[in-house]
């Protein structure tokens, strides 16, 4: 675009003065929260309470703290710990300065961890009391580390709070969830403050949470659960209720003493919760949306929550890689049977559904998701081969499968590269079978998903041995030695090698072998 004399106005004299004046990031939102509200308390624990403005004078010293030890803008944090507040101050302190935090997953083994950690080589490990005996373990070399506890609040003493501060690029990134790979290892999907700041936006929009709503983040912080919605929740000044995972009892109380903008359950917690609420005889004050991924529960409980909880439930899909968008804007009445769990868009999102030649389907027609907007992620550390196939002219390729309705809704159609959402985890077969195929006695294997009333779906292994004296037992000892422990298969199956149904190519067909199982179950 360009001015009557010609030149193009991001040329004009002051240009690079209006665009700093038109940029935000996490760090401005809070502070500026703090700086409004500083006595409102912004996060509550097991441990402390905090104020805002106690919490803004915290963070600032840490970030100063973390700059004399040497932290620059882009270099990496790894924090691997349970949810504490402290986890909550560093990702605001790397905010500030530019730096990213890489959030690592306490559940895998040793060697997953390692691979998490040495895939985006961190400048500074901070860690956690509970979690120093994995820490022994890790190869970290002279990595400078950190443990939450006296050294922590010794290194927030020596900070200085009053430093001037220069604002970050919103596109800087800031956060690093690990998603695992549809080969084997995961990969660290970079999340920017843009996008955080988008993603808190949706979060407003579409489910009407305000400054006045709790948000309570027991979901673990490697997790967008347990992360993205508590910076969502500082940025626009409400109380992030900071838990140590589910505690059934402790969060039916909750319920009964906050207004909670979203009570995020996954569905091997709704029931216990369910079963506390009335047994100790809550009466919610006031929660505006619960629940996600209505397809892995049975209706019938998800019109049991919504009567008890008083509030809609969330008919979700999205992903770690794209927040809440695409397919995340549609509520459930309260004590409604749904019909059907058609997808709603959400805001800030646009999504094309194309065929293998990326050209729109017609309604009706299944067809893979390609998703833009700010909310999106920026591309997986160290994989420009990923990238570059992922990201399509513009586009991101999500790998679903959806069907278009006439009404503007979308039907998930299951996933391009075949994935198990077991409790909130994403669990992909291919990672479990390459564990499996290591071993010489297992001439092959093929992992599949099963329906399961607790956790929604869960991995089931089918074998072919090439030993005959191959036991259950021994495919349990090596899942369990490689694999973190709601990734190991919950069923082993074995069948004779020529069982196993083939393509044309000798690919097995997992789709068919997932049919036989439950055919053999029913």
């Amino acid at each position: 675009m360009t001015r009557a004399d010609g030149v193009p106005y991001l040329q004009q004299p002051g240009s690079e003065a209006i665009r700093k004046a038109g940029r935000t990031s996490v760090y401005r939102l809070f502070r500026e929260q703090a700086l409004r509200n500083p006595e409102r308390w912004a996060i509550e624990s097991d441990q402390r309470r905090l104020t805002y403005g106690a919490l803004l004078d915290r963070v600032d010293r840490l970030a100063d703290a973390l700059t004399v030890k040497g932290i620059q803008h882009g270099q990496r944090i790894a924090v691997l710990s349970e949810n504490r507040h402290e986890y909550v101050e560093v990702q605001l302190a790397a905010a500030r300065i530019g730096a990213i935090v890489a959030c690592q997953n306490w559940r895998l083994t040793d060697s997953e961890l390692q691979h998490c950690i040495d895939l985006v080589s961190p400048s500074l490990l901070i860690f956690s009391t509970r979690q120093s005996g994995v820490v022994d373990r890790l190869e970290l070399k002279d990595m400078p580390r950190l443990e939450f506890g006296d050294r922590y609040e010794e290194a927030i003493d020596s900070g200085v709070a009053g430093r001037a501060f220069d604002d970050v690029d919103p596109e800087s990134g800031l956060i690093m969830l690990y998603t695992s790979g549809t080969t084997g290892p995961a990969k660290a999907a970079l999340i920017s403050q843009r996008a955080l700041m988008a993603r808190m936006s949706v979060f407003r929009f579409d489910l009407g949470a305000d400054p006045e709503d709790a948000y309570l983040a027991w979901s673990p912080m490697f997790h967008m659960g347990g992360t993205e919605h508590g910076l969502s929740t500082l940025m626009m000044g409400g109380l992030v209720i900071v838990m140590d995972g589910f505690k059934v009892d402790a969060m039916a109380e909750i319920v009964g003493r906050h207004r909670l903008s979203w009570l995020l359950l996954v569905p091997a917690t709704v029931e216990p919760l369910i079963e506390a609420v009335k047994r100790l005889g809550v009466t919610p004050k006031g929660v505006k949306v619960v629940g996600c991924m209505a397809d892995l529960l049975p209706k019938a409980t998800i019109v049991e929550l919504t009567t008890v909880m008083r509030a809609p439930f969330f008919n979700t899909f999205g992903s770690t890689e794209t927040g809440l968008p695409p397919a995340s804007g549609h509520l459930i009445a309260p004590g409604i049977h749904p019909d059907n769990l058609s997808k709603r868009m959400s805001s800030l999102c646009s999504m094309r559904i194309v065929d293998a030649n990326d050209a729109d389907v017609p309604v009706g027609v299944v067809g893979q998701a390609l998703v833009k907007g700010p909310t999106l992620f920026s591309g997986y550390w160290g994989a420009p081969e990923i990238n570059e196939r992922d990201f399509t002219d513009g586009w991101f390729r999500m790998g679903d499968l959806f069907r278009k309705n006439a009404d503007g809704s979308v039907d998930f159609a299951g996933r391009a590269k075949y994935l198990i959402k077991s409790g909130g985890e994403n669990i992909y077969p291919a990672e479990i079978e390459s564990v499996l195929l290591s071993d010489p006695r297992i001439a092959d294997a093929v992992v599949v998903r099963k329906p399961d009333p607790k956790w929604g779906e869960v991995p089931v292994a089918v074998l072919a041995r090439a030993a005959p004296d191959l036991l259950q037992s021994d495919v349990e000892q090596l899942c369990k030695r490689e694999l973190a422990g709601y990734k190991r298969p919950k069923e082993i199956r074995f069948v004779n090698f020529d069982e196993l149904p083939r393509s044309s190519t000798g690919k097995i067909l997992r789709e068919d072998v997932e049919k036989w199982l439950l055919q053999q179950d029913t």
